[in-house]
């Protein structure tokens, strides 16, 4: 059986559009919540904790994590420019998305922002049982209590994910 031309470029097309939605489905199985809460992210970047996980974290120690972000912002006297909670089987996704136009719409306000939250992370009990918090950060602290990704969107174009791995762990060794 020979093939035309046209014959060839449909099949070829056609393997090209079943191989790019195989790989579009698979990314989407990895992360539920893409198209959902926030854009595919721009970039996922891999953090390697300079602490282990606590033992004794579990989703309900998470969940009362969020709950005491979200108590602290509603206690000052003007709504947050973003909304932070966690998804996933066992609460381990933090996840941040902008309420307010043009906020966390850039990596470095992303950075910023994490950065304002370490200020926060170095003042809890739990930074200063490590005997030096100064050295330890917010993504430190999120692995304490064992969540596993952080991801950070302005809520429209934008969103960066940091996976959150031990320096045990290969990622953090390649």
């Amino acid at each position: 059986m020979k093939l035309s031309v046209k014959s060839g470029w449909i099949l070829f097309f056609g393997l090209l559009i079943s191989t790019v939605a195989l790989a579009f489905s698979a990314s989407a199985k990895e992360d539920r919540y893409v198209g959902y809460y926030y854009p595919a992210p721009n970039r996922i970047e891999i953090y390697c904790a300079r602490v282990p996980p606590l033992a004794d974290m579990d989703k309900r120690r998470r969940i009362g994590f969020v709950i005491g972000i979200k108590e602290g912002m509603a206690n000052k006297p003007y709504e947050s420019a973003y909304s932070v909670f966690a998804k996933g089987d066992g609460s381990q996704k933090l996840i941040i998305v902008a309420k307010t136009e043009g906020y966390l719409k850039t990596i470095y306000r992303a950075r910023a922002l994490l950065a304002d939250l370490t200020n926060s992370a170095r003042t809890t009990p739990i930074f200063e049982e490590s005997g030096a918090p100064e050295n330890l950060t917010f993504l430190d602290l999120l692995t304490l209590l064992g969540f596993e990704t952080i991801t950070l969107s302005d809520g429209d174009s934008f969103t960066h994910q940091i996976e959150i791995h031990t320096r045990e762990d290969k990622k953090c060794h390649e």
